[in-house]
């Protein structure tokens, strides 16, 4: 709330010794109390805001995966290449994450917010349209930049536009229920756009989400500025975006060369390193990219860890049951699509009642049950053969899997949060 020096009232306060001191105590204008009411007001029109971008930033994680079959025969890139069309996109979002979270601070989160909208659907509508394998990959490259900007940016908004605890358990709720059912929604579109339309409509659909977010957000977001410009952690910033941008590279070297190869223990060993040299230099630097008090929260650091080994346990289970799916059981890529529902319906339920018991259980008793739910699920899949039956091998371990990521997800993205602005 703003405080008016224009209508301040000077009242005196008596301390010890007869002295007495002057203070000037600021109260709001009726015209800042009426800015402030308006937007409290519109609070839930914001949160579909941010509703909007997370679909869309973890939408397009999976969207392309069903239609990569297609791009590569229309473009003709080899099956060696063709992993890098979606780890373009992972590398540029891991490796610049913090840093987007610190352009926020330094710009405001509004300014960023809408920059990552803009540039997201502007990467999007090139590669669309792209001719080539080299202007695709950029492409993914530029919506994984602007990407990082929004996830960070969507956190923040999230945080300081809920207040109220009950609200802001069932805003995060929503926002936990998109991170998880996105990338199966991903799938499911992906697999009807493709079918319908276009491999280019799997990457043109971002713009029917950028645009009328972005034209939304303008007019409801309320401008922002931080009262202190942070300082700039650049040594830091180098450190951790060249240490993320090796791991993400190692890894999925590994994909196509193997865990053994030289290139990729030099990638990861390198990554490793550099990101505990970040940590080092957040122990001396001025200002601090990542405060490691934040992390040296036990309830915070958990929540990180665990959605950490639940969002790479998700998308491996998004990657190869599409695969199995497509390849082993023959599925048309709608079909592939329609058949992650199980997952989205175990979300969805799980999710009511995990909003529901945050606020009187808090996170420690629901988060394990639904990472040992997850577990379950995983188990089941490791039963799966070339001749399984959908209906009894497929199905029960994604509703199971769902209804575990479910109550990890809202309950870990509000403690890791919790307190910060």
């Amino acid at each position: 709330m703003l405080l008016s020096a224009q209508a301040a009232n000077r009242s005196p306060l008596p301390v010890s010794g007869g002295l007495v001191i002057t203070t000037t105590v600021e109260t709001p204008t009726s015209e800042e109390l009426n800015a402030v009411e308006r937007q409290h007001a519109k609070r839930w029109w914001v949160l579909a805001i941010i509703a909007l971008a997370q679909v869309m930033v973890i939408l397009d994680a999976t969207v392309v995966n069903i239609a990569l079959p297609d791009a590569q025969k229309a473009l003709g890139f080899s099956d060696a290449a063709r992993q890098w069309v979606v780890t373009g996109y992972a590398l540029a979002f891991g490796g610049l994450l913090l840093l987007g979270g610190r352009l926020g601070d330094i710009f405001g989160r509004r300014n960023v917010f809408l920059i990552g909208l803009a540039g997201f659907g502007i990467f999007s509508a090139l590669g669309g349209a792209a001719p080539n394998y080299a202007v695709l990959v950029i492409a993914r490259a530029g919506q994984g930049i602007f990407g990082a900007l929004l996830a960070p940016a969507t956190l923040a908004l999230l945080t300081v536009t809920f207040t109220d605890p009950k609200e802001r358990a069932k805003a995060f709720g929503i926002f936990g229920g998109l991170a998880g059912g996105g990338g199966a929604l991903g799938l499911i579109l992906g697999g009807v756009l493709t079918d319908q339309l276009s491999w280019r409509w799997t990457l043109y659909v971002n713009l029917l989400i950028a645009v009328p977010a972005l034209i939304a957000a303008v007019r409801l977001l309320a401008k922002d500025r931080p009262t202190e410009a942070p300082g700039h952690d650049i040594i830091g910033s180098i450190a951790v975006t060249a240490g993320l941008f090796s791991l993400v590279y190692g890894f999925a070297n590994a994909e196509s060369n193997g865990w053994t190869d030289t290139w990729t223990m030099v990638w990861i060993a390198v990554g490793f390193a550099l990101v505990a040299a970040f940590a080092l230099i957040e122990t001396r630097a001025a200002h601090p990219l990542l405060p490691l008090r934040v992390l040296a929260d036990r309830n915070r650091s958990s929540s990180l860890l665990s959605m950490l080994l639940t969002g790479g346990a998700l998308f491996g289970v998004f990657l190869f049951l599409t695969y199995y799916l497509q390849t082993g059981l023959l599925y048309s890529p709608t079909k592939t699509g329609f058949a992650f529902l199980p997952m989205i319906l175990g979300m969805g339920i799980s999710i009511q009642l995990g909003g529901a018991l945050l606020t009187r259980v808090g996170p420690r008793p629901i988060v394990p049950v639904g990472m040992l739910l997850s577990a379950v699920g995983m188990l089941l899949f490791t039963q799966l053969e070339l001749d399984s039956s959908y209906l009894t091998a497929v199905l029960p371990g994604l509703f199971v899997t769902g209804f575990g990521i479910g109550l990890i997800f809202a309950p870990s993205i509000q403690t890791a949060v919790s307190g910060l602005t």
